[in-house]
């Protein structure tokens, strides 16, 4: 049965190591203006000169510390997203270890269901431009399908059926379907169970 191991380390959205105290502090003023400004505006009514100026940082400080909007977002995100890592991880089947490999991508795309509709803008400011697809978050959402569905059908080419079902948690669809096409909750998570279910079809049932 597939497991991440111990030895399969949460991502950092920052590499660990030594940190001044100024440049921790300037970190931690930066987030703090980030969430505030993206839950009173929206992540896509806030621009990075916003950011600074709230955080009482230059410009310049801002961009080396983060490199983009794009990474500000998701390390605005980074304490969910360790969260959802840990309750794959660790957490209970069939979100966690223990459960059928079709179980747990089922659990797994419903979570991040859960957290795109609480957080579908940011995540959408997170996932600006191609570099988000070696961020360490997708990195580790695409290892953990690849690995389920190579367990649940050794024979399928899981890379590749992994990227097409990511791509079906974008939130970039995800916000399409839920205000333009008024789709609910409930109904994309059974999309989702039934997109899982007829992948592997000739895997282990549901």
């Amino acid at each position: 049965m597939y497991y991440m191991s111990a030895a399969f380390d949460l991502p950092q959205i920052e590499p660990d190591g030594f940190e001044r105290a100024d440049a921790a502090r300037n970190r931690e003023r930066i987030l703090c203006a980030a969430r505030r400004l993206f839950d009173e505006r929206g992540a896509g009514c806030v621009s990075m000169d916003e950011i600074a100026e709230a955080a009482g940082v230059g410009k310049g400080t801002l961009f080396r510390r983060f490199g983009s909007r794009a990474s500000l977002a998701a390390a605005v995100l980074s304490e969910r997203e360790r969260d959802l890592q840990e309750a794959i991880i660790r957490g209970e089947p069939p979100l966690g270890p223990g459960a059928p490999a079709c179980e747990r991508l089922i659990a797994f795309g419903e979570a991040l269901l859960d957290m795109l509709d609480t957080h579908s803008e940011l995540l959408l400011a997170a996932e600006t431009g191609p570099a988000r697809f070696e961020h360490p978050a997708y990195r580790v959402h695409r290892l953990h399908v690849v690995l389920l569905l190579a367990e649940a059908d050794p024979d399928c080419d899981s890379e590749m059926l992994a990227e097409t079902l990511l791509a079906a948690l974008g939130a970039e669809l995800f916000i399409y379907l839920r205000r333009a096409r008024g789709i609910s909750l409930a109904r994309l998570k059974e999309a989702w169970r039934e997109q899982i279910s007829r992948t592997l079809v000739a895997a282990e049932p549901v």
